[in-house]
């Protein structure tokens, strides 16, 4: 199959993802039931994508690509109506390897820069993406003290949103005298995220009263006893419910050894902790019943992400994540501040475009920037169920809108 007929098939076959009997029929006599970039200029543009390809962000990294990588499939690699040449460099694991990525781009001239998977490196590369004043569409990191910023945007949330979306719900579970324990790593996003739960249910409250328990942080695989004597303070104060904030690795080494302690109480988190590919290496005891909090939902029963899971899961055999998705609107938002720009297409046209792109029809739900260049949008409960003999995070309810 040659690469035109392959983008062809793509599209089509999202289109048909978004359809059912009767959509089907209307499908046929109109062109804009497909996504579609229409050619307006065969000069292409540099896009710049900062993501890890090596070490432990790797596998975040790889859902990013494929996120941004699918809307250019279903749009014939067009971004505006201009052909795109996307270069993507390595951001590695530290703030140092970041910046080194984010040279090499600006030395090749982008006029756009996209991706960011850490905070601490995005924290690193603040500076210089201002001083360098090219717009950078950030796809996921997003820490809460990131403020003042002129050409950065971000396409995912503020950290300390998921803790904040939840909290009014776990309130409500664990009734007047529930205690609930908090455990997270000391780092920006775990920080975060405890500091907007417990801003929300109320730092006053008794029932989150006692000290949070802080783990060290672990970028990779935890060894085999890491969590042993965080958990063990968790079971001894027998409480209520647990809030946490893990991902990965540890997300997986956590839920397995809490549950291997006894613990079989609720537990409420970011939807992180179950995001991925985590709930694969779950055994159905371990997982279900965990309630999340995040800003998209694979079940979603829209349009837009019809379109979008069913091209995705087609590309790629599993199922869409949030950090693709993420990806996916960077790619969506650049194609129409490109369009805007017009044919004065600079960093700082594209960068004054990106205010006035407005409501972004997203698989997540439509959302649109506010002032501080995060998303205004809906946020969602989750609970992990097992889907035949599969887990999965099945939409359960709105929880708010933040931004």
């Amino acid at each position: 199959m040659s690469q035109m007929d392959r983008r062809r098939a793509l599209k089509v076959l999202g289109s048909l993802g978004a359809l059912g009997a009767t959509g089907l029929a209307a499908a046929c006599g109109r062109s804009d039931d497909l996504e579609t970039e229409e050619p307006i200029s065969d000069e292409p543009v540099r896009i710049g994508m900062i993501v890890a390809q090596s070490g432990v962000y790797k596998p975040i990294g790889d859902e990013m690509v494929r996120g941004f990588q699918l809307y250019l499939d279903l749009n014939d690699q067009r971004l505006g109506g201009h052909p795109v040449d996307l270069v993507i460099a390595d951001e590695g694991e530290t703030p140092e390897s970041g910046r080194a990525a984010l040279d090499q781009l600006v030395k090749q001239g982008v006029l756009a820069l996209t991706g960011v998977v850490n905070s601490a490196v995005m924290l690193g590369l603040r500076d210089t993406v201002e001083q360098a004043k090219i717009p950078l569409i950030g796809s996921n990191a997003s820490p809460s003290t990131l403020q003042s910023v002129v050409y950065i945007w971000r396409t995912s949330y503020i950290n300390d949103e998921p803790g904040r979306a939840l909290a009014a719900y776990v309130k409500e579970q664990v009734g007047a005298d529930g205690r609930v324990a908090i455990i997270a790593p000391e780092y920006d996003a775990g920080l975060d995220s405890v500091q907007g739960f417990r801003q929300s249910f109320g730092e006053s409250d008794e029932r989150i009263s006692d000290p949070v328990i802080w783990t060290e942080y672990f970028p990779g695989k935890p060894a085999r006893n890491a969590f042993a004597p965080y958990i063990s303070q968790l079971v001894d104060r027998d409480p209520a419910a647990i809030y946490c904030f893990f991902s990965g690795e540890s997300a997986i080494e956590f839920l397995k050894k809490l549950r291997q302690a006894g613990y079989r109480k609720p537990i409420y988190a970011p939807g992180f902790l179950t995001e991925g590919p985590v709930l694969g290496q779950l055994r159905s005891r371990e997982a279900e019943g965990i309630v999340t909090s995040l800003n998209y939902s694979a079940d979603l029963n829209n349009a837009a992400n019809r379109r979008f899971a069913s091209a995705f899961r087609k590309a790629h055999g599993s199922t869409p994540t949030t950090y693709a998705m993420a990806s996916y609107d960077a790619a969506q938002v650049l194609g129409k501040a490109i369009r805007i720009a017009g044919k004065d297409l600079s960093p700082l046209q594209l960068n004054l475009a990106l205010g006035r792109i407005g409501q972004i029809d997203s698989p997540r739900g439509p959302w649109q920037f506010n002032q501080p260049r995060t998303p205004q949008q809906k946020w969602y409960l989750r609970e992990v169920q097992l889907d035949g003999q599969v887990l999965s995070n099945v939409l359960v309810s709105e929880l708010a809108t933040l931004g």
